[in-house]
């Protein structure tokens, strides 16, 4: 009897099944997704650290990461920064209501009718060539510097990329979509629930998730500008005190609540996608 027949009648456990454990895939791509999210902000923390503890900028110009974290702490105890950012997601909501409603109504228009396409898209064009900023000057001249004035840069600034994208995914709708819609004798509510409204919808949503980045952008420009409340104008508040930490704690909310807002438009973006491939 040889070796290994020795050992299998013995009953040797060196040639029992070994069980190992296998870490799951997607716990592993999730690792790997987030390590190369995190890379680039840790990577930033660290060198500002760095930099703080080596003394090579004054912290009069780029106070310590420590620093910064206290303020931000202490301005949301204090009630400063909720209360700004309150007031300021306020004037994001009625003015993407009233610009993504505008915008989404007028690229229906100018893809449904040719004729109101050809009166207005060019001076539709003209008009999206001036930033939202550009007409502060002429709109202080007639709604002052007060709420009107904030609502229509950030309608404006949000009307554009909706309307532009709503008329586009309106134009690219296949022909053939509407010659099997005719077959079946759809009426025209139909067809706009059963082809327009499906087809089209990740471009209108495109449209809607931009303009409402477009909207926050415009409504801190604008708070910088002319506003005394609001979370633009804390940052204001900062650099006039020249309390840096305050400006740079400002700065971190405006980027967290963009973030939060793109985050929740993907998630709801997943969603209406999945009730348009049911549609079709």
């Amino acid at each position: 009897m040889n070796a290994q027949a020795t050992q299998l009648a013995l009953g040797s456990p060196t040639l029992s099944p070994v069980r190992t454990w296998i870490v799951p895939r997607w716990i592993g791509q999730s690792f790997a997704v987030t390590a190369r999210t995190l890379f680039l902000p840790l990577l930033i923390l660290g060198l500002w650290q760095l930099t703080s503890w080596r003394g090579w900028i004054a912290p009069q110009i780029l106070p310590a990461p420590t620093i910064v974290w206290a303020t931000f702490v202490e301005l949301i105890r204090s009630g400063d920064t909720p209360t700004n950012l309150l007031i300021s997601l306020e004037r994001v909501g009625w003015g993407f209501l009233a610009g993504g409603s505008i915008g989404l109504v007028f690229g229906i228009l100018m893809a449904q009718f040719p004729s109101f396409r050809a009166y207005v898209y060019p001076s539709f064009t003209i008009f999206t060539q001036v930033p939202a900023l550009g007409w502060i000057p002429l709109l202080m001249m007639f709604v002052g510097i007060g709420e009107a004035l904030k609502i229509i840069i950030i309608a404006k600034a949000a009307m554009v990329p909706v309307a532009i994208n709503t008329f586009q995914g309106i134009r690219n709708i296949p022909e053939n979509h509407f010659e099997v819609a005719s077959v079946f004798r759809l009426t025209r509510l139909q067809v706009v629930h059963k082809v327009i409204l499906p087809a089209a919808l990740p471009s209108i949503f495109t449209g809607l998730r931009y303009g409402l980045t477009h909207a926050w952008l415009a409504l801190v420009t604008v708070e910088l500008l002319a506003s005394s409340e609001g979370i633009g104008f804390q940052m204001v508040w900062g650099r006039q005190l020249f309390q840096l930490d305050v400006v740079i704690a400002s700065i971190l909310v405006i980027g967290i609540v963009g973030l939060s807002i793109d985050l929740v438009f993907s998630l709801i973006e997943s969603r209406l996608l999945r009730w348009r491939r049911a549609a079709f």
